[in-house]
């Protein structure tokens, strides 16, 4: 039997040295070590030796076991290695070729006109104030002069998420929380998302709006209409001219809408698609600060002054670019979005 265990054994450490494919290793361990494998054959027999033969015999076989399976792992190392040089031989790059190029993202036009609009007023002077979107009702409706039976907010208009609180309207309730934390002279810009309950090509449920606040002493019409025309013309071109339109706001008085020269037909062409032949685009509303929402942020009427204005980026930003449906900025398209 240790004759024959020499032979398994010899032979099969000649197989292995000899083989070159990874399969032959698997098929040579079944062969010699497998459960109906040569060796595993001739162990069977122990039984029918003497006793004292039998130690003898199991630590010969337990060896060969042993040198077969080293000789085994040995030789699957080297044929592992050997066809990774091969392929690292044939797949090598090439450092002359071109890389890939990566796929590049930019930035939403919302974020793109919020961002223009921010650095054109922070030219002068304005800071950058933000609040919570959702707000109480009295900060979002009674502290900026709405009144309980004001029309916005009817259920059909706002989003209340349960009693005295809402989706904020409005970012007005950023400049109260201003007015009501800090003293003055304030001169602040606050953007951000608001919520209403209106959904076509022109309106949407959430959209972004930016509100303006100075207020100081002796802060008049006129500095309203100077700030005005500096965004305009920054914004749309330095040949654009503003209007006001008388118009009513519980927040202001007086109150107006602001309209800016039409920079597609530069003057009412009544073939301008823009404008539809009128000559003005609407861009925002604006207006003196009313003094009951000086007194509700604690401040003297008599002492200071003030203007806001608000407006929405969404409008800004589709007569920037054309844009005819609000609700292509929204819908997450990549061709749309690839655009800008």
């Amino acid at each position: 039997m240790l004759e024959k265990l020499d032979s398994i054994g010899n032979q099969a450490l000649k197989e292995i040295s000899a083989v070159n494919a990874l399969d032959s290793i698997e098929d040579i361990r079944i062969r010699i070590l497998g459960k109906k494998g040569a060796l595993s054959e001739v162990l069977k027999g122990l039984g029918a030796l003497a006793p004292e033969e039998r130690p003898k015999m199991g630590a010969a076989a337990n060896e060969w076991k042993r040198k077969i399976e080293e000789s085994l792992a040995a030789r699957k190392a080297e044929l592992e290695q050997a066809r990774l040089d091969a392929e690292l031989q044939e797949q090598r790059i090439d450092p002359t070729l071109p890389s890939r190029l990566l796929y590049r993202g930019a930035l939403h036009p919302i974020t793109q006109a919020t961002r223009r609009i921010i650095q054109v007023f922070g030219r002068l002077g304005f800071d950058v104030v933000t609040g919570p979107e959702v707000e109480t009702e009295f900060l979002n409706f009674d502290a900026v002069n709405i009144p309980k039976d004001h029309p916005a907010r009817d259920m059909q208009d706002t989003f209340f998420m349960g009693p005295g609180v809402v989706l904020r309207t409005h970012t007005s309730a950023v400049q109260m929380r201003a007015l009501r934390s800090k003293a003055w002279p304030v001169r602040i810009l606050c953007p951000g998302a608001v919520y209403r309950c209106d959904n076509d090509a022109t309106h949407s449920p959430m959209f972004h709006q930016i509100e303006g606040l100075w207020v100081d002493r002796g802060v008049k019409m006129s500095d309203l209409k100077g700030v005005l025309e500096f965004f305009a013309r920054e914004i749309f071109g330095a040949d654009t001219k503003i209007r006001f339109r008388p118009s009513y706001f519980p927040f202001v008085e007086p109150g107006a809408e602001v309209d800016v020269s039409c920079f597609q037909c530069s003057g009412g062409s009544p073939s301008c698609r823009v404008c539809k032949g009128s000559g003005w685009l609407e861009i925002l509303g604006a207006g003196m600060v009313h003094p009951k929402l000086f007194e509700l942020a604690g401040y003297d009427p008599s002492q200071v002054t003030g203007f806001a204005f608000g407006l929405g980026v969404e409008r800004v930003a589709m007569l920037l670019h054309r844009i005819p449906d609000l609700r292509l900025m929204f819908q997450g398209d990549v061709r749309f979005l690839n655009q800008f």
